[in-house]
């Protein structure tokens, strides 16, 4: 995919993401964001502070790759994705509802949390879509991203902005599921 249409792709992906979680998200009352649609299934707020845990890592890592423009690739150039890119991305990508195991310290199941979670996400979300026009005058090609759990081996820049913002979607997707389950058993409030 050429440059420009690869970052005006995800820019599209980050702004459906914000209207999801300000429309759909931030309006729920807690007990419908502490809901676990079963057992092992995550709540609304574990799927946003498992995506706070990676944005942790991966933001900084992204904002220091794109700090380090070097030979920026003009727009009409390919965005090229290595195995390892490729691979990443096939796992998180929205489409694929296949549950995967994740790390230990990735994992909010049992956690205690509360709004606080939507507030670091919406941050982060912000975030993320400052660092893309950045990218513009980046090498997307270039390995300069480390994967979080094994910091030897190293994304593309492009390839890691894809796979932060698939992720996103993948577990966006998931929480608006948790939510809807949460409204059919979560009992209202009286006012």
């Amino acid at each position: 995919m050429h440059t420009a249409a690869f970052l005006t792709d995800l820019d599209h992906r980050l702004s459906s993401i914000e209207t999801i979680l300000q429309q759909e998200l931030l309006p729920l009352p807690e007990a419908v964001l502490n809901h676990k649609p079963a057992p092992q299934s995550w709540s609304v707020l574990e799927c946003l502070e498992h995506l706070n845990r990676y944005g942790r890592y991966y933001l900084p890592a992204l904002e220091q790759a794109l700090g380090h423009s070097g030979t920026a690739l003009r727009p009409t150039e390919e965005v090229t994705f290595s195995w390892l890119g490729r691979k990443s991305y096939e796992m998180v990508r929205p489409e694929n509802r296949k549950a995967h195991n994740t790390l230990a310290r990735m994992n909010p199941a049992r956690s205690h949390l509360g709004r606080t979670v939507l507030q670091e996400f919406r941050e982060q979300l912000s975030f993320l879509k400052t660092l893309l026009p950045l990218a513009y005058h980046t090498n997307l090609n270039r390995k300069a991203v480390p994967v979080e759990f094994f910091r030897l081996l190293k994304l593309q820049v492009g390839e890691a902005l894809l796979f932060v913002v698939a992720h996103m979607q993948r577990h966006v997707q998931q929480a608006q599921r948790a939510a809807v389950a949460a409204t059919h058993h979560v009992a209202p409030q009286p006012a």
